[in-house]
């Protein structure tokens, strides 16, 4: 089906189909689907409320009367039912009435206490303790880690979409300027250039406040001299990008510009360690391990990186002791930083595409030092 979001025609058949040897794997009959990255993955559903029930011959993606015309338009793979109740009420009891189908999986990330409740309770009372089991791990979830080339595609455009507009703030910058001028400056300019939203509030943090690792934009002005972070991120048909510079405001001294190039040494190095087969781990050690030699790696206080794709924050993790191996198609980020409290903070961050023979990073801008 051409779906309204992409151009390229997507195979949702094809991905309900992977979906359903999973399930055969996992010996489950059936599954009900409510996280909406999830949904929109496997149907090319955008709405804001739907559930999806999956078996291994039928699907059906149930909704409200608002979005009766854009599910029609949107999905083809399963049948739209458009129901007055929750949606999830509507899908398990489906799911219940499928002749032979006598068990549902459900995501307990995505299904609180209270929701499981209101499911088992629409359930025939035979059924309410044995019908909804819980998957030992997430089917759809590790589906998407992986993207196919028209998903990569997108994730490489908006990508490139993020470098311009870094290339576009480096020249409106000035010491005064409020660090909100510096944000409302990059999300204006995302919209204009075709971005549906940012990935996530986005981080400005200029001279101290550089040393808080989310330092979400405020009031403060931009320093005449100090270490200004920028970490952001725009939504391009669904997909997120997400990439970090920090640039200098003024002349570095010696002592900042070494700690800069350490930085810079160890995402370079973890971005080295990228390949399929390579453990998170491994990719997180190659990265910290630089840091460790500087007398740096206890200003280092998180994780190397995560997976991107229609979420701005998927597995897999990149951090210690991760042993998930990366695969071909996987996209991640290599994200590296030093924080000192009450002086700066310094984090460099590239998305990364896992290939056959490496990695390829999507997000080209310059990262050498730049001086303002």
């Amino acid at each position: 089906m051409s779906d309204p979001c992409y151009p390229f025609p997507v195979d949702y058949f094809r991905r309900i189909g992977l979906l359903r040897r999973r399930l055969t794997r996992a010996g489950l009959p059936g599954l009900l689907v409510t996280h909406l990255p999830d949904l929109r993955y496997l149907s090319g559903f955008t709405g804001s409320s739907a559930a999806l029930a999956v078996t291994r011959r039928a699907a059906s993606l149930f909704t409200d009367g608002r979005y009766m015309t854009q599910a029609a338009e949107e999905v083809a793979a399963a049948k739209v039912r458009i129901v007055s109740g929750p949606p999830a009420v509507a899908a398990v009891e489906w799911l219940a009435a499928q002749p032979g189908l006598d068990a549902a999986g459900f995501d307990p990330a995505w299904t609180t206490v209270a929701e499981l409740t209101r499911l088992r309770a629409a359930l025939p009372s035979r059924l309410r303790r044995s019908f909804l089991t819980a998957l030992a791990a997430p089917l759809v979830e590790r589906l998407r880690q992986v993207k196919d080339e028209d998903e990569l595609a997108v994730m490489r455009e908006a990508a490139l979409l993020g470098c311009k507009l870094f290339e576009h703030v480096l020249g409106i910058i000035r010491p005064g300027m409020a660090e909100i001028e510096v944000a409302a400056e990059l999300e204006h300019r995302a919209r204009l250039l075709g971005a549906e939203g940012m990935s996530f509030d986005t981080i400005v943090a200029s001279g101290a406040r550089s040393a808080l690792p989310h330092g979400r934009a405020t009031n403060s002005p931009l320093p005449t001299r100090g270490f200004l972070t920028l970490d952001f991120g725009v939504i391009l048909r669904g997909y997120c990008s997400d990439m970090t510079r920090t640039v200098y405001l003024g002349k570095p001294k010696a002592g900042e510009r070494n700690a800069y190039e350490a930085v810079f040494e160890a995402q370079e190095a973890g971005i080295a360690a990228v390949g399929p087969g390579a453990s998170c781990g491994e990719v997180d050690e190659a990265a910290r391990g630089v840091l460790r030699k500087a007398g740096l790696a206890e200003t280092f206080s998180h994780s190397t990186g995560h997976g991107v794709g229609l979420e701005i924050h998927e597995p897999p993790r990149i951090g210690a002791g991760q042993t998930t191996r990366l695969l071909a198609g996987m996209v991640v980020t290599i994200e590296p930083g030093i924080y000192l409290a009450g002086k700066y903070g310094i984090r460099i961050e590239d998305m990364v595409a896992v290939t056959r023979s490496g990695g390829q990073v999507l997000t080209p801008a310059p990262k050498a030092l730049i001086e303002l």
